[in-house]
């Protein structure tokens, strides 16, 4: 924790505004922040009467009106592919794979970012294209951060629609696939959705530590072979992670 004796007003106020999201009451936002309650509770004042901060009428604080107006204005003007292109594009270098990026669409997923390989051919995935959780390393990589309730519930609706002879399509089977990717922590994909192409995800986290999507390195099986998946595993993780913090995730879960 920060001392900040001797801290400009604005540093204060500004700590105060980053406790509050993840803090409510006075108490805890004061040893978050390192600061007197008084004086936290002056700078709360404040910050109601601009709408930054909401009270609860029992003590505790809220983010305000204004605060949840300007998240929503930012979050309209955000680039989201634009603004973690990087992030994808050294992904793409490092592993020489195919590098996408997907986002949670209700039971699926949708591509909204892919950084070629420089191959000879391309992969057939596109931008704006839907893919299935349970034959997708992306796909996979979300699921593992439900519990198993949840998953079954998923299969119950979706029906686990088989693409390939390699697609797992019983639910028993899909529960101990997500149980080694927990441990593991990356995904994998051995031409479950599309034949000829495996593929590593791992999952990608918003500002509040909900997962949102995934990324994943995905190249043809036969040129898998020639790398070792741990070392793979490894980099799509630490992309995740990347992306994940780019997006205002402060911890991404392990």
């Amino acid at each position: 924790m920060a001392d900040r004796t001797g801290a400009s007003a604005s540093d204060k106020t500004f700590a105060v505004l980053e406790a509050l999201v993840e803090h409510s009451r006075l108490t805890d936002i004061a040893a978050a922040t390192n600061l007197p309650k008084a004086t936290v509770h002056r700078i709360l004042q404040v910050m109601v009467e601009r709408g930054l901060a909401q009270p609860s009428g029992t003590g505790d604080y809220f983010t305000g009106p204004r605060m949840l107006a300007l998240a929503g204005r930012v979050m309209h003007r955000l680039d989201l592919p634009a603004r973690v292109r990087p992030e994808l594009e050294e992904l793409q270098r490092r592993t020489g794979r195919t590098v996408h990026l997907a986002l949670l669409h209700g039971d699926e997923a949708v591509y909204v970012a892919k950084v070629e390989a420089g191959k000879p051919y391309q992969l057939a995935s596109r931008v704006g294209m839907s893919l299935d959780l349970h034959s997708t390393s992306i796909g996979k990589a979300v699921l593992a951060t439900l519990d198993d309730g949840r998953v079954a519930a998923l299969a119950e609706r979706t029906g686990l629609r088989r693409h390939t002879p390699g697609t797992i399509v019983e639910v028993g089977r899909l529960l101990a696939e997500l149980a080694t990717v927990r441990s593991r922590g990356w995904a994998e994909d051995h031409e479950e959705n599309e034949p000829g192409v495996s593929a590593t995800g791992a999952a990608v986290y918003d500002h509040a530590g909900h997962v949102i999507g995934g990324v994943s390195a995905a190249t043809l099986s036969y040129e898998a072979a020639d790398q070792p998946a741990d070392e793979v595993g490894r980099q799509v993780v630490e992309a995740a992670a990347q992306v994940s913090r780019a997006l205002g995730a402060r911890t991404v879960p392990s």
